[in-house]
C-alpha cells in the first residue's frame, strides 16, 4: 500500500508539471488560435535566470524569474505576434518556431551547450515520513504549487474583470471586440498569465533536475502540446486533465513495463494517446460533455 501511495504521489507531481505547461499553451490558443511552441523556451529562459541568481535568497530569485519570464512573454506578444495578428494560423505557428529557435540560440551563444549545475531547491531533496510512506519534499512542493496555481487561475478567470474578458474572447473573439473588449489588453493579459505559469514550470524543472541546458523546455512543451490537443483545443479544464493523465500514464508505465522495455516508455505512452484520440476525436472534454448529454 505504501508503494502504491508513493507512485500516486509521483504521478500527481509529474502530471501537475504537464498540466501547468499545457495550461500556458491552451490559454493562448483559446484566445488567439496560436500554438506557441516558444512557450517551452520560456521555461528555459526562466531556468537560466535561476542559474544566474543561484545563491541569493529564494524570494529574490523567485521574484526576478517571474518578472523576467512575464516580460519575455509580453515582449513576444508585442514584437512578434501582434504585428502578425491578421495573418493566418500557419504564419503565427512559423513565427513561434522562429522565436523558439532565436531564444535557444541566444542561450547557446551566451552559455554554451553544456549542462550547468544549479544550486537551487537542495532543501527539497529530503523526504518526510507520514505513517509508513516516505514522501519527497519536492513532490509535496510540486503538488502544492500546482494546486495553488490551478486554484488561482480558476478564481482569476471567474472572479475578475480581466478573466471575464479573457473567457469572452476565448468564446467568440470577434463578438467580444464588438462589445468593447480591447483585443490588445486581453491578449497581453493572456501572455502575462502564461508567463506566470511558465516561470512556475521553470522552478519545478530546475528543482527536479538540478541543472540547466539549452533546449530543456522541448520535452515538457511537447507533452504540454499533446495534453492541449488531447484535452480539446481551447479547453483549459481539458488541458489540465490531460496533463494529469499523461503524468499517471508515464509513472504507471514505468512501473508495469519489463525492465528491458522501460527505455521505450514514451512510445507506449503515445500509443495510449493515439487510442484516446481515436475514442475522443474532439478531445476529452468534448467526449465527456457528449456522454453527459450536453450538446457539442
Amino acid at each position: 500500500m505504501s508503494a502504491i501511495i508513493q507512485h500516486l504521489i509521483d504521478a500527481v507531481s509529474l502530471g501537475g508539471i504537464y498540466a501547468l505547461a499545457a495550461l500556458g499553451i491552451g490559454l493562448i490558443f483559446g484566445i488567439m488560435g496560436l500554438i506557441n511552441f516558444a512557450h517551452g523556451n520560456f521555461f528555459m529562459i526562466g531556468a537560466y535566470v535561476i542559474f544566474l541568481m543561484s545563491g541569493r535568497p529564494v524570494l529574490i530569485v523567485a521574484a526576478t524569474t517571474l518578472v523576467v519570464v512575464i516580460l519575455l512573454a509580453l515582449s513576444s506578444d508585442r514584437f512578434v505576434f501582434r504585428p502578425l495578428r491578421g495573418a493566418g494560423g500557419p504564419t503565427l505557428l512559423i513565427a513561434s518556431f522562429g522565436l523558439a529557435y532565436l531564444l535557444e540560440n541566444i542561450i547557446l551563444m551566451i552559455f554554451g551547450g553544456r549542462p550547468k549545475a544549479v544550486d537551487f531547491g537542495h532543501g527539497l531533496v529530503e523526504s518526510v515520513t507520514i505513517g509508513s510512506v516516505r514522501i519527497s519534499q519536492l513532490d509535496i512542493f510540486t503538488i502544492a504549487t500546482t494546486a495553488v496555481l490551478l486554484t488561482g487561475l480558476t478564481l482569476f478567470l471567474r472572479k475578475t474583470r480581466y478573466g471575464t474578458e479573457m473567457r469572452a474572447a476565448a468564446s467568440d473573439f470577434r463578438m467580444a471586440r464588438l462589445l468593447g473588449i480591447r483585443a490588445n489588453r486581453v491578449v497581453a493579459t493572456a501572455f502575462a498569465v502564461s508567463g506566470v505559469l511558465a516561470a512556475a514550470v521553470s522552478f519545478l524543472l530546475v528543482a527536479q533536475t538540478g541543472a540547466v541546458i539549452p533546449g530543456m523546455g522541448l520535452i515538457p512543451v511537447l507533452f504540454a502540446f499533446v495534453a492541449t490537443i488531447m484535452g480539446g483545443l481551447g479547453s483549459l479544464p481539458g488541458a489540465a486533465l490531460a496533463g494529469f493523465i499523461l503524468g499517471f500514464g508515464s509513472v504507471g508505465l514505468q512501473i508495469v513495463l519489463p525492465h528491458d522495455l522501460v527505455p521505450y516508455r514514451d512510445a507506449f505512452l503515445f500509443t495510449l494517446v493515439v487510442i484516446i484520440y481515436a475514442l475522443f476525436p474532439g478531445g476529452l472534454m468534448s467526449g465527456l460533455r457528449r456522454q453527459g448529454g450536453e450538446r457539442v
